[in-house]
């Protein structure tokens, strides 16, 4: 394979990937299909949260854990989609 198609094909792939990590947080239909509890009734960004979100402290640690970095059974770490917001 030529070295400009190698780099096309590692760049699609990397294109591919991002996409994927960047539309697990940009799901517009709160609705559809979610590990999130039904409690999470609320959509931020096009995924579901509990209500109070705007304090992670009080309403978020109990099972994102105390550092809001996931839960110990399998929650997600908020950081995974908001970076270091908190």
């Amino acid at each position: 394979m030529r070295r400009s198609n190698v780099r096309s094909a590692l760049l699609l792939a990397a294109l591919f990937a991002a996409g994927g990590v960047l539309g697990a947080c940009d799901d517009d239909d709160a609705t559809g299909p979610s590990s999130a509890p039904a409690s999470h009734t609320v959509s931020q960004d096009g995924v579901r949260h509990l209500a109070g979100l705007q304090d992670p402290d009080a309403n978020c640690v109990a099972c994102h854990g105390a550092d809001l970095r996931g839960g110990e059974n399998g929650e997600p770490s908020c950081y995974s989609c908001h970076a270091r917001k908190w």
